[in-house]
């Protein structure tokens, strides 16, 4: 059995954490999505995989390479237009067998599910029951095989929602030629799917019982607080004196924790960090290679990407911050709202009454400036001494 990801694509609601990466490269419990993704898939046997790359391909050939660091094999198949999903797949034709895994790389799926799909024998989709359907793909379902497919459509008929995992056979080639361009001008995987449908060949509906789904850069605190559960708790780093441990937290080589900090896990940090003195890292954090955490700082369920910096009485809650950032002395993230209510960011109801800061990669911010709730600053952006930054900025702004 061949594994087929598709990891072509941008992921503009993503914003702002895919302007210098592809969506499955934004990193969640200090991995890559598709990393735990590819993980969860040799975990159930897969050992032969085809990542079908587009959008600035070059950081995950540079990070996957050709698998052998997790004793897997690895091609890559270009998709040079972005023409949609069903023309990505057509990449995988000469690559894999008459059965195979196909998955979106911006999900991940457990071991578990993956095994028991892969052992149907006929084409079948993961499929699982959510409450807010809203912007998902639903279908419906008749004596277990899906009869058809629809596409974020604006009343869904059912709460089944289409997980983007598949086991296909080399039928849906043929299917993918005949298939039409949709109005936005893509060919659409989904519609070839429905086309196998109606030319008789049964798509049967595959329950999914671990599926975490990434549209928004709020759902990567959804994820990380699930995921960051799942890393071994393991100090292989220097911790001082008078440093409080408590629950799991893992220490990457070479990171130093100083006298006075004080960590809850779950919690992971990577290498070559440079953590306290007199710091206070909270449940569901995550931080990255090479970052320096420092006096007076309080980091609360948020995810730090590598070498940025928190370094002077600093507050960072339910917050992403990207790589290469730097936060003034006193510079501080607001996260929840006077009312308490639902935080809208770039006009959507992220469904979360915290929320902080989605800072993009390079942001730079002076002394005792504010972020306010949901605020999504663009890559390599300014924020001056004291400003308040709100809503959403375009990269390399500037703002004083």
């Amino acid at each position: 059995m061949k594994a087929v990801i598709l990891a072509a694509g941008e992921g503009k609601r993503m914003y702002p954490f895919t302007e210098v990466r592809p969506k499955v490269m934004v990193p969640v419990a200090n991995r890559p999505i598709m990393e735990h993704l590819i993980l969860e898939l040799r975990e159930a046997g897969i050992r032969e995989f085809l990542l079908v790359v587009g959008y600035r391909s070059d950081k995950i050939r540079e990070h996957f390479g050709d698998g052998a660091k997790w004793d897997i094999s690895i091609e890559y198949a270009t998709q040079k237009a972005q023409q949609g999903t069903a023309d990505a797949v057509r990449q995988a034709s000469g690559f894999v067998g008459d059965r195979f895994i196909l998955v979106n790389g911006d999900v991940v799926v457990g071991s578990n599910d993956l095994r028991k799909l892969a052992e149907r024998a006929t084409p079948a989709m993961g499929i699982c029951s959510c409450a807010d359907v809203k912007g998902l793909g639903v279908v419906e379902l008749r004596d277990g095989n899906i009869v058809r497919i629809h596409e974020k459509a604006e009343r869904p008929p059912t709460n089944l929602v289409n997980t983007g995992l598949y086991l296909l056979t080399s039928d849906i080639f043929s299917a993918i030629q005949d298939t039409r361009p949709s109005p936005r001008g893509e060919y659409e995987l989904t519609d070839s799917l429905q086309l196998l449908i109606e030319r008789g060949i049964p798509l049967a509906g595959c329950e999914v019982k671990s599926w975490l789904n990434f549209t928004y850069p709020w759902d990567l605190l959804n994820a990380n607080e699930l995921l960051i559960r799942k890393a071994p708790a393991k100090v292989e780093g220097e911790v001082e004196e008078h440093v409080v441990l408590k629950g799991e937290v893992s220490v990457g080589k070479g990171t130093i924790i100083s006298s006075g900090s004080y960590i809850v896990g779950p919690v992971v940090i990577g290498n070559d960090c440079t953590i306290g003195p007199n710091c206070f890292i909270r449940p569901a954090t995550a931080i990255g290679d090479n970052c320096h955490i420092g006096a007076a700082v309080e980091v609360k369920n948020s995810i730090v990407m590598n070498r940025s910096n928190a370094p002077h009485l600093n507050y960072v809650g339910d917050s992403v911050i990207g790589e290469g950032c730097n936060l003034g002395a006193g510079c501080k993230t607001a996260n929840l709202r006077l009312d308490k209510g639902n935080i809208k960011s770039m006009g959507v109801d992220t469904g979360r009454n915290k929320l902080g800061a989605l800072i993009g990669d390079g942001v730079q911010t002076g002394i005792n400036s504010c972020i306010n709730i949901g605020c999504a600053i663009g890559a390599f952006s300014s924020i001056g001494p004291g400003a308040l930054a709100h809503g959403r900025i375009k990269p390399r702004s500037v703002i004083l």
